[in-house]
């Protein structure tokens, strides 16, 4: 893994020098991570994964010519005078199913009855539609009428067609969608090289967390945290596993994050302000190294970044709309880099239509509901609860409306950046 990111200097008592804007605290982030190296996986797994090789085929798709359609294989030329009024009248001398031999071969004024999928028969260079004959309406076993005329190559697939032998189907770098596990096992592929999927390990801290299901006592909350960073790490692509809750004690959080030596990030929520038991940033400067710590965005100002255990560590405030904002910020790009993925966040533009406040000279990710387009850029309205610690009002938008830092007061009529946070505004 690279070197993590170099640590800021701090001031006795752990004060840190200065705050860091978004983009430079991520840029820092970054550097500590890298394509994690590739797997063998079978295909269906790879879904969402990125493709670390190029993928050919080895022979053609379809690998003979066939018929597209049920009907009946002609020679065009044959079929020439065929009018709805009058139709033409041909010998049928076999059947074609797929999946078997040719079934014959067409000569003149001969038909040979067609599946779709089947191979074409020698002498045939098109299929006529069941519709375009009397099929069911008179024919016999033994002739078929055509009353329209075909054209060469008219319902016919050709070898190749799909894919060529020996061309690349899918290139390296890809992120391989549904589609694309299709056009894999059609190239005779079982396996594939990917990026793998990277582990996140999630980590809730706090004396005041408790598990869903558990007895809630005065003064403690749920641990919803950890269910929304994992939920964000999945819709990534990444694997998400729970470390449970560490309580404040420096042993109780070290020993939780032993459990983490085979994850390729380690993420804590809580324990990164400065209050007097934020402990991931003591249990970092013993075990590991510190990096970020303050960052210049609301919410979510509070943040660490270090290493423990050789493995990077990313610590997110403890308000569950902070940690949220703070994961998609800088979790997101990171886990991008490690699947080999662009690592920018999606953004869309939006016009508002009532003051945000942003005093503070911070980026504000404000959360918005997207309405009517005004020409081709949506409306944004903030929802209700603004709050680092209102979960609902992150689940009730649309996106976060990014306002920079240098705007104490947007204006409306204002045209921001957004983050689109679900369909239909998830496409850029």
């Amino acid at each position: 893994m690279p070197e993590p990111a170099t640590p800021l200097s701090e001031r006795p008592g752990g004060a840190v020098e200065r705050m860091l804007g978004v983009d430079e605290a991520l840029a820092r982030m970054l550097g500590a991570f890298a394509p994690l190296p590739p797997v063998e996986t079978p295909i269906l797994d790879a879904l969402g994964m990125t493709l670390a090789e190029d993928v050919r085929a080895d022979e053609p798709i379809p690998p003979f010519r066939n018929s597209a359609m049920d009907g009946y294989a002609v020679r065009a030329i044959d079929t020439r005078d065929a009018t709805f009024a009058a139709g033409v009248r041909l010998r049928v001398v076999g059947m074609a199913a797929a999946g078997g031999a040719p079934g014959g071969r067409v000569n003149e004024r001969t038909a040979i009855r067609i599946m779709t999928g089947a191979p074409l028969p020698d002498g045939a260079d098109a299929v006529v539609r069941f519709e375009e004959t009397d099929d069911g309406r008179g024919a016999t076993d033994d002739a078929v009428s055509i009353f329209h005329p075909a054209a060469a190559g008219d319902n016919v697939r050709d070898a190749g067609e799909d894919v060529p032998a020996g061309s690349v189907v899918l290139a390296a770098g890809r992120r391989l969608r549904a589609a694309d596990i299709g056009l894999l096992a059609s190239v005779n592929r079982r396996a594939v090289r990917v990026r793998p999927r990277p582990i996140v390990a999630i980590l809730s801290t706090g004396n005041e967390v408790v598990e869903p299901g558990e007895p809630l006592r005065i003064g403690q909350i749920r641990n919803s945290n950890s269910y929304t960073l994992a939920a964000m790490a999945r819709e990534w692509g990444a694997a998400a596993r729970l470390l449970g809750i560490a309580v404040d004690r420096a042993d109780a959080l070290t020993e939780r994050l032993a459990d983490a030596s085979d994850a390729d990030l380690i993420v804590t929520s809580g324990g990164v302000s400065v209050g007097d038991f934020d402990l991931v940033k003591d249990v970092l400067r013993q075990h590991g190294e510190v990096g970020i710590w303050q960052v210049r965005m609301k919410p979510g100002k509070p943040l660490a970044f270090g290493a423990i255990g050789g493995k990077p560590l990313l610590g997110l405030p403890g308000n569950p709309v902070a940690a949220a904002v703070s994961f998609l910020i800088f979790g997101r790009p990171a886990v991008a880099r490690m699947m080999d993925q662009p690592n920018s966040l999606p953004c869309l533009m939006a016009t508002i239509v009532e003051p945000i406040d942003n005093r503070g000279m911070r980026r504000h990710y404000v959360r918005v509901r997207l309405e009517e387009r005004v020409g081709d850029v949506p409306i944004a309205r903030p929802v209700a609860g603004q709050g680092a610690g209102v979960l609902s009002g992150l689940a009730n938008a649309d996106a976060l409306l990014i306002v920079p830092e240098e705007i104490e007061r947007a204006e409306p009529g204002m045209r921001f950046a957004a983050i689109p946070l679900r369909a239909p505004w998830d496409a850029t």
